[in-house]
C-alpha cells in the first residue's frame, strides 16, 4: 500500500533508514550520548569511559570498556559521567540484518532481549580486537566495494559471536523506587510507538498486557506502578495518546479513515470508530470534516 503521510525525519535517520547500517567512531566530545529519534535500529556500541547505561527497569553502572546492545523495541537510555568518552557504535536494522542467511530473531538473542545481558565488561585484549572489527566496518562503508552490505552484516556477527563468549556484566542496580521506573520506560515504550508513518505497519502495543510483557513484568505490578506515580491508569494512558495521534493522521493525511483505524491497530472500522467516539464524543469523520 501506497504510503501517503511520511513525517519528518533528521537527515542522518533518513540516510539510515535508506541503507539499513550506519558505523561511525564516537569522538571525546559526548557522541556517545546521541539521540536518535527513530525506533528502527538496533545499536552495539564499544565505548570506553564511565556511564550508567538504564535498559528497561535495570541501571548498569559503568566504568572502563563495555560492549552495549541496543534493542529498539526496549527503552533505554545513557548517562555520561566521564568528561571523555570514547569508542564506536554501530546501527542497523532488523530488516538489513535479517537479509543475511545465518540471520536468527534478533528479539529472542540474549543480547537483546528484555532480562537479557545487554552490557558487557570488555577486557584490554578484548577492546583491541574489537577496534579493529569496527575500523574495517568505518573502512568498508565510506568504500564502492559492491558486496560492502553483505561484509557489514558478516562483521556484525563476528561481533555478536564473540559477546555470546563473555561474561555479561553484573554491576547493575534496582532503583529505589521500583514504581517510578518502570512507569518511566512504560512512558517511553508508549511513546516510541508514534509517529505512525505507514499503514502497512500498524500499532503493536495496544493493552497494558502488550506493554507488560514487553516490560517482562506483570501487567498487575504495571498497572499499580502506573496508577501511583501519575494517577491515572495504564489503559488511559494508552487510550490518550492513540486518540492524539488518530487526531493527527485524520488531519493531516489523506488516509481513509479504514487506513487510520488499521494503522492504529483497530482490526475493523466500526471498532476505530466505536472508541474514538466513547473517548471523544465524536466520530472520526466530523473531526476531519472540521479542517474542511
Amino acid at each position: 500500500m501506497q504510503n501517503k503521510a511520511t513525517r519528518s525525519l533528521s537527515a542522518f535517520n533518513n540516510e539510515l533508514k535508506l541503507k539499513g547500517f550506519n558505523v561511525f567512531q564516537i569522538e571525546s566530545d559526548g557522541n556517545a550520548t546521541r539521540i536518535y529519534s527513530r525506533k528502527d535500529f538496533y545499536k552495539i556500541c564499544l565505548t570506553t569511559g564511565q556511564s550508567i547505561i538504564h535498559y528497561a527497569d535495570r541501571s548498569f553502572e559503568t566504568k572502563g570498556t563495555v560492549l552495549f546492545f541496543g534493542n529498539p523495541h526496549i527503552p533505554y537510555s545513557w548517562e555520561t559521567i566521564s568528561s571523555e568518552y570514547v569508542g564506536y557504535t554501530c546501527l542497523f536494522s532488523e530488516e538489513f540484518f535479517n537479509l543475511s542467511e545465518r540471520a536468527e530473531s534478533l528479539q529472542q538473542s540474549p543480547l537483546f532481549k528484555v532480562g537479557g545481558t545487554p552490557v558487557l565488561n570488555i577486557s584490554t585484549e578484548q577492546r583491541a580486537f574489537l577496534n579493529v572489527i569496527f575500523q574495517k566496518m568505518i573502512e568498508e562503508q565510506q568504500s564502492d566495494y559492491v558486496h560492502k552490505a553483505d561484509l557489514m552484516r558478516n562483521y556484525i556477527h563476528l561481533i555478536l559471536h564473540e559477546a555470546l563468549k563473555l561474561r555479561p556484566s553484573e554491576n547493575y542496580y534496582q532503583h529505589q523506587n521500583a514504581a517510578s521506573r518502570i512507569t518511566q520506560v512504560f512512558l517511553e515504550l508508549l511513546e516510541r510507538q508514534f509517529p505512525i508513518e505507514r499503514v502497512d505497519k500498524p500499532l503493536c502495543l495496544k493493552t497494558p498486557q502488550d506493554f507488560a510483557n514487553g516490560l517482562a513484568v506483570h501487567v498487575n505490578h504495571l498497572n499499580r506502578s502506573v496508577k501511583e506515580i501519575t494517577g491515572k491508569s495504564t489503559s488511559k494512558h494508552i487510550s490518550a495518546r492513540i486518540i492524539t495521534e488518530a487526531k493527527a493522521l485524520l488531519l493531516h493525511t489523506d488516509w481513509t479513515i479504514a487506513e487510520v483505524a488499521y494503522a492504529l491497530g483497530f482490526e475493523y472500522p466500526t471498532y476505530f470508530n466505536n472508541y474514538f467516539k466513547r473517548i471523544t464524543g465524536k466520530v472520526p469523520s466530523s473531526v476531519r470534516a472540521e479542517m474542511i
